[in-house]
């Protein structure tokens, strides 16, 4: 029987999984049954509330990691059970110890002994028929184990030193295979175990970015996740050199004596004065090393994680950044000697002309380009302009305010809005811009992705690799499969809390819908080409591939405008709209007239309308969309103003008061672009007038800031930034408390080399990756973290 399915197994995942995630077991065994036909997360949370409790997205992601990772342990559990047994050494005792081991590492520890090895020195000295010396040594103490090292002597073991040392590698190995000795000295590590960093001789100069790990030394247990990833990559890259060890003589000497006392060596008789040398040696030359490898993979496993989660929850932040609306817009993409690249959509997003204009060197057509500007808004009722913030911008956005003020009377000024342009130029040059755009130019395509994700930020971003939006930390030094799986989660979260126009969607968005995936979005697409739009989401079972099943999974978050069906349009799931119907039918109007009218609903009480398919919470749900139905939870729009006249990090002076957009936020601070193409760090000591412990706490990616300017370092590129209301001493201890989150500030292809983080310059290509950065492990992972579906 498979751990998944035996009862007694299944039934202690769910208890660990229930203590991980605060619910009950109860909700948890329903919830991985849900899982297990097949269910996603987001309709487990959305439809599946009565099933598990009301278990959210956030525990419901938890559950399935841990699922994952206890369904192995419980796999690995039993090869190793059966791996003993058939050596027969397996006793009630030892069965005990492997059905209680709680992590794969405790499990390892006590398979150590019994796992099929090659030839060690410690074989090679029982062979040689020395295990009888270390018994003798133990036994008798007060006898002198060279004298009793002569009897041992033979034609393979020449010299007493030679069978002490065969006695002392029988020894090590048995204290190294101790999984209780190995446990206690595990902890004792992740307690006292410093990390340590020093610079290579004559590597300074090639690794002054991390001049500031040269000399450095903090507690394993404390190590910030940026600090230590920091440290990973300078040893990668053979600037410094790594240890992870106690303190040097007082801490390793501790460790010595957690080996020795478990040979028992607690007098100065001769015996135990050599069995502390063999604890002394087997510290040395086994468990120092092995422990280093060990919590060598812990903290990399922990800075990973927290590396992950860093870039998961800012690109969550930026796929939920409020829309503009479907408003047509004027895409301008800036450019200097290329000019600068202009694209109209309509309010659908649909492309309807482009344009190049050159209002700057060396053509300096001013006048063409404002004409041209005028045209556009005018032929095509633009409300919304959204400009590049690359090279050039705040000279377009200045351009674009002078022109709107020549427009003729009658004609209302659209809004003009800078909007972070990172990644249009790897859609351009994608497949899927060159599959919906083959006669454009590549230039052009960047204007239409510019006016696009103004209107709507998750449908046209979820069309782009994450690395390209620029919001991870250290994301090409983390484990590509899980941070793959990571942004995925993120991805598919984000369009499944927002839900989709079915009739309006790309395949791309519509792939990360529950239940679809690239193959059925394309099949949707194509009927839609084919037959015209969907009446209903009854109609989408026509579709070529799409059973049951996947319409189950997906349906409810699909929305329809002016459908056949009013509830088309509402998240309620085509499950429940019988439920839908009889609220309305109690109100005795018409289902059009109720809907978007929380009045309507007044006097009603969802218990009445609880049924044995359908509970409290799922009613609940419905009176909520029956109010407001197709209700979009991402914020109200706003923009950032930038200052008149500060353009450059030159016209940046100390004591300055700006408004700008965060842009990433990192373990260490956050970073805004207030308009003069460098962003600024605010460090996390000056994010309020409080101690904050995580950036998150206050700020995420999208929002609109007030900040102070403390600090200009222009041939570093480096603003500090305070958000605090006080001043003078508070910013003068920014500079020192970020002292060692500078080298993550780095801009993207200088110092802070290939997957630096934050800081990004915003002039030049800076913002436009290298193709090199495109194609990586990074890069592949986050294909698939946006087109591939589990």
């Amino acid at each position: 029987m498979s751990t998944a399915t035996d009862p007694q197994t299944a039934a202690r995942i769910s208890r660990t999984i229930a203590t991980d995630i605060a619910a009950s077991t109860a909700q948890v065994t329903a919830a991985i049954g849900l899982l297990d036909e097949g269910a996603t997360v987001p309709f487990i949370a959305r439809y599946r509330k009565e099933v598990t409790g009301g278990l959210d997205d956030t525990q419901l992601r938890l559950l399935n990691d841990r699922l994952s990772y206890l369904r192995e342990l419980e796999a690995r559990r039993v090869t190793i059970l059966k791996s003993i047994e058939d050596q027969g050494k397996l006793t009630d005792d030892l069965k005990r110890a492997i059905a209680g081991a709680e992590s794969k590492s405790t499990l390892e520890d006590i398979y150590l002994p019994y796992k099929p090895k090659r030839r060690t020195k410690a074989m090679i000295a029982r062979e040689n028929g020395l295990e009888p010396l270390l018994e003798a040594i133990k036994a008798d103490r007060s006898a002198d184990p060279e004298k009793l090292a002569e009897d041992f002597i033979t034609e393979a073991v020449p010299t007493v030193k030679d069978a002490l040392n065969g006695a002392r590698d029988i020894a090590t190995e048995e204290l190294s295979e101790s999984a209780d000795l190995l446990g206690k000295l595990r902890d004792f590590m992740r307690r006292e175990a410093l990390v340590t960093a020093k610079v290579i001789a004559g590597k300074e100069q090639e690794g002054a970015k991390f001049s500031d790990y040269f000399d450095h030394s903090e507690k394993w247990s404390d190590i910030a996740s940026h600090r230590a990833l920091a440290i990973l990559r300078a040893a990668k890259e053979e600037i410094v050199t790594m240890e992870i060890a106690p303190e040097p003589e007082a801490g390793a000497d501790r460790a010595i004596a957690m080996v020795a006392s478990y040979l028992g060596t607690s007098t100065e008789q001769p015996g135990d004065l050599w069995l502390r040398t063999v604890a002394r040696w087997a510290w040395r030359v086994k468990f120092a090393i092995s422990l280093h490898i060990d919590l060598l993979g812990e903290l990399r496993q922990r800075a990973h994680e927290d590396a992950i989660t860093v870039f998961s929850r800012n690109l969550k932040d930026l796929l939920l950044a409020a829309p503009a609306g479907a408003k047509a817009t004027l895409g301008l993409d800036p450019g200097i000697r290329t000019g600068v690249k202009a694209a109209v959509v309509d309010a659908t997003g649909k492309l309807l002309e482009t344009a190049t204009l050159y209002p700057f060197q060396p053509k300096m057509d001013v006048r063409g380009a404002e004409a041209k500007i005028i045209d556009l808004v005018t032929r095509h009722g633009v409300g919304l302009i959204a400009i590049g913030n690359g090279t050039a911008s705040r000279e377009t956005e200045k351009l674009v305010g002078e022109t709107l003020k020549l427009l003729p009377p009658g004609v209302k000024a659209p809004t003009k809005v800078v909007v972070s342009e990172a990644g249009a130029s790897v859609y351009s040059a994608s497949e899927l811009a060159a599959q919906e755009f083959p006669d454009l130019d590549v230039s052009l395509r960047g204007a239409v992705s510019i006016a696009r994700r103004l209107q709507d930020p998750l449908a046209e971003l979820v069309k782009i690799t994450p690395e390209s939006i620029g919001v991870g930390q250290y994301q090409h030094d983390v484990d590509q499969r899980r941070l793959s799986q990571a942004l995925e989660a993120v991805v598919e979260d984000a369009v499944n809390a927002v839900g989709v126009d079915l009739n309006m969607a790309s395949a791309p968005l519509l792939a990360q819908v529950a239940g679809l995936g690239p193959s059925l979005a394309q099949s949707i697409v194509t009927h839609r080409d084919i037959h015209g739009a969907f009446p209903s989401r009854k109609a989408l079972l026509k579709v070529s591939g799409l059973g049951p099943k996947a319409f189950e999974q997906c349906a409810g978050f699909l929305r329809i405008r002016e459908g056949d069906e009013p509830l088309d349009a509402s998240s309620v799931h085509p499950e429940a709209y019988d439920v839908a119907r009889e609220i309305v039918k109690a109100c005795g109007r018409d289902m059009r007239e109720i809907m978007g009218n929380p009045t309507a609903l007044k006097g009603l009480r969802a218990e009445q309308f609880v049924t044995g398919d359908f509970g409290l919470p799922t009613v609940r749900d419905i009176f909520t969309e029956l109010e407001k139905p197709g209700r979009d939870p991402r914020p109200e729009f706003k923009t950032a103003t930038f200052t008149d006249g500060v353009e450059d990090i030159k016209d940046l002076k100390p004591g300055m008061r700006l408004e700008g957009t965060v842009t990433n936020v990192a373990a260490f601070g956050a970073f805004v672009d207030i308009g003069v193409h460098q962003d600024g760090l605010v460090h996390v000591s000056q994010l309020a007038d409080r101690f904050v412990k995580d950036p998150h706490e206050v700020v995420k990616a999208g929002d609109i800031v007030s900040v102070r300017v403390t600090e200009v370092d222009i041939p570093r590129k480096r603003i500090g930034l305070s958000m605090r209301k006080e001043d003078g001493a508070q910013d003068r201890g920014q500079q020192d408390k970020s002292k060692q989150d500078r080298s993550a500030q780095q801009p993207r292809g200088n110092a802070g080399g290939k997957g630096g983080y934050g800081g990004k310059p915003r002039g030049g290509n800076a913002s436009k990756p290298r193709a090199s950065e495109s194609q990586g492990a990074f890069g592949a992972a986050l294909l698939d973290a946006m087109k591939k579906k589990r």
